[in-house]
């Protein structure tokens, strides 16, 4: 019989159903989201304990520094099966007392880098494909849907470019925010927001799509690289592919 140990998703309550699950026979951990029963599974509904995590937590440390950085970015991922990518991951780092990352050849390994790639692919990708709007208060938004949960992993990037600008980043689809404020940022969980756009920003979109119409040379108009350039996903939040109407929130001019 196998024991399905389910978290909630958040990384306190992954370590304690590591500290739960780890030395029992046919044990398996997943977020409640993700996970898939099969015949004669016993499902077992982990609460959260901070003191088993950061135990947990202390000993991978002590192994790899680098450990815990990477088993939250696998926990980021979409990937169904991340939590139990994640408990493997710790399983061997344990038995083998030392980083165990360069075993390149061992399907634990493998599993980890799909995860590890899949996260700073999408990073990358929205680091150049996230569109700001000017709202009428001066703050600048953006709306996203990424498959990842690369919120705040992309702010240090934004911050970077933006640093003396206000800003909210937006996951809809997760309903959560990092906003800038110029000095320090913050994140949590958020519902609808109403957009009231400044006077100018109709016209900066405009302006946008205009210029996009104007360089795209509808005779060597290639959809096939484009897409692979730009995943379809992405384009309901382009102006230049949406003719400026942002999805995910209310938007009303000022």
């Amino acid at each position: 019989m196998r024991r399905v140990f389910i978290t909630d998703a958040s990384s306190v309550s992954f370590y304690t159903a590591v500290f739960l699950a780890y030395g029992k026979k046919e044990a398996y951990i997943s977020s409640e989201k993700d996970t898939q029963l099969t015949i004669g599974d016993e499902q077992l509904f982990v609460e959260a304990d901070r003191e088993k995590a950061e135990r947990v937590a202390k000993k991978i440390t002590s192994i790899d520094r680098f450990a815990e950085s990477e088993i939250d970015r696998v926990l980021r991922s979409n990937k169904k099966e991340k939590c139990e990518t994640a408990f493997r991951y710790i399983k061997l780092l344990v038995r083998e007392e030392r980083p165990v990352r360069g075993m390149q050849s061992r399907p634990e390994i493998i599993a980890l880098e799909e995860c590890l790639h899949s996260v700073s692919r999408e990073i990358d990708k929205f680091k150049g494909f996230i569109r700001f709007i000017e709202t009428n208060d001066g703050v600048f938004y953006a709306p996203y849907s990424p498959d990842a949960d690369i919120t705040d992993l992309l702010m240090p990037h934004f911050i970077g470019r933006f640093s003396s600008q206000k800003f909210i980043i937006h996951d809809v689809g997760r309903g959560y925010a990092a906003a800038y404020d110029g000095k320090s940022w913050t994140s949590g969980d958020i519902g609808p927001v109403e957009i009231e756009l400044s006077d100018d920003e109709g016209l900066f979109e405009r302006l946008w799509t205009k210029y996009y119409d104007s360089v795209n040379i509808e005779e060597r108009e290639n959809i096939k690289q484009m897409k692979g350039f730009m995943p379809v996903r992405y384009w309901k939040f382009l102006p230049e592919k949406n003719g400026g109407d942002f999805p995910g929130h209310d938007t009303r001019r000022g």
